[in-house]
């Protein structure tokens, strides 16, 4: 036996199938993911980006819909992945001279981590990016995709209905 302990997968049930964690016994808390990725582009289609001039529309603008529209959807993108009430999604795209970085910030208050949301938003928007210039642009390079930050708050106020009350979790 190695000098640490293995930890136990928490999405195989204990005859080795694929489960869903249950969560519910977990308290709701705020949580923050951010992600980034780059994307490589040439001189000549980052100037075509800036100049609103390929011919799919506004390269960037789109991207951040896309990203965010993807990381709403992540649980239906990868098994196993919990729907998460997203209480923010935010893209930042910033050019560079050889192409762009894509952050995506991701919020919740639930009771599982947000960070494949914040990876998902990422990703897409740097795909988007990719779709939308592959017809002048043959060498880009996506790379770097990874989850910088999570945090999690210790305390969330959830109203519930039932017994019209607010609790502190």
């Amino acid at each position: 036996m190695t000098a640490w302990k293995m930890k136990r997968f928490t999405h195989l049930s204990s005859d080795g199938r694929a489960q869903m964690v249950n969560v519910s016994a977990k308290p709701f808390v705020k949580r923050t993911a951010v992600a980034r990725g780059k994307i490589r582009l040439q001189r000549k289609t980052l100037a075509l980006i800036a100049g609103d001039q390929i011919a799919k529309g506004n390269v960037f603008a789109t991207a951040r819909i896309a990203g965010i529209q993807a990381a709403k959807q992540t649980a239906q993108l990868i098994p196993l992945c919990h729907n998460l009430p997203l209480t923010q999604v935010n893209i930042e795209i910033d050019a560079s001279k050889d192409g762009a970085a894509v952050r995506c910030t991701a919020q919740t208050i639930a009771q599982t981590g947000v960070e494949m949301e914040a990876l998902v938003g990422v990703t897409v928007a740097l795909l988007t990016i990719y779709d939308m210039c592959k017809g002048v642009d043959k060498d880009m390079i996506i790379s770097d995709v990874r989850l910088l930050e999570k945090t999690k708050s210790t305390v969330a106020a959830v109203y519930d209905r039932r017994t019209e009350r607010t609790r502190r979790s």
